[in-house]
C-alpha cells in the first residue's frame, strides 16, 4: 500500500466499486480493508464518522493494492468463483461487535443461521436483540456475511442494503453450493 504522511494522522483510502448490486464505497488503511457498503448517503456517513472516530485519520480518495484485491475477489464471489474472502482486513468497532462480527465469519457459504443459533456462540449474551446493532453497524458489508442471518422462524431481518439484495446475495450462495 502506498505511504502518506499526514502530521501524525493515519490515511484512510477510498474507492467505489461497480458490482451486480450497484456501486459500493470501499475504505482501507494500512493494516486492510475497513470498510464496504452499499452506496447511500446515511450508511455512507455513518461509516465515514465511526472511522473518524476509531482513528486520527484523514479519510482521501485514492486507488492501493488492498481495492485491486477486494475487485477481484468480489468479481470471482458473484460470478460463481470464490466462497470466501482472503483479504487483509481490519474490524471496526466495540469488542462486542468485532466479537459478533467474528462469529458471522464462521458461518458457511451457502447457509443461514438463526438469531438465537448466532446468540449461543457469544459469551454472556442473554438477549438476542442485542444482536441487532453489530449486524446494522456491520462496515464490511458481503464480506462479513450479516446477510446469512434469519430470523428464529427463517424469515428475514432487516438488512442494510435492503431485502432484494440480501435475497440476491442469498440465491447467488445457494447456486453453487
Amino acid at each position: 500500500m502506498r505511504e502518506y504522511k499526514s502530521q501524525s494522522k493515519e490515511i484512510i483510502l477510498t474507492t467505489t466499486i461497480d458490482t451486480p448490486l450497484g456501486q459500493m464505497f470501499a475504505a482501507a488503511s494500512k493494516k486492510g480493508i475497513v470498510m464496504l457498503c452499499y452506496f447511500t448517503p446515511f450508511n455512507i456517513e455513518a461509516r465515514i464518522d465511526t472511522l473518524k472516530k476509531s482513528f486520527d485519520t484523514d479519510i482521501i480518495p485514492s486507488e492501493c493494492e488492498y481495492f485491486d484485491t477486494l475487485r477481484t475477489q468480489l468479481e470471482e464471489y458473484f460470478n460463481k468463483q470464490r466462497t470466501s474472502f482472503e483479504l487483509p482486513m481490519q474490524l471496526v468497532g466495540s469488542t462486542f461487535q468485532i466479537q459478533v462480527w467474528k462469529e458471522l465469519l464462521d458461518i458457511p457459504y451457502g447457509k443461514t443461521e438463526s438469531f438465537t443459533s448466532l446468540a449461543s456462540k457469544i459469551d454472556g449474551l442473554t438477549s438476542k436483540k442485542a444482536l441487532e446493532s453489530p449486524l446494522a453497524q456491520n462496515m464490511l458489508n458481503i464480506i462479513v456475511p450479516c446477510h446469512r442471518i434469519k430470523k428464529d422462524d427463517g424469515s428475514s431481518n432487516v438488512y442494510a442494503g435492503g431485502e432484494e439484495k440480501k435475497e440476491f446475495l442469498l440465491n447467488l450462495e445457494r447456486a453453487i453450493k
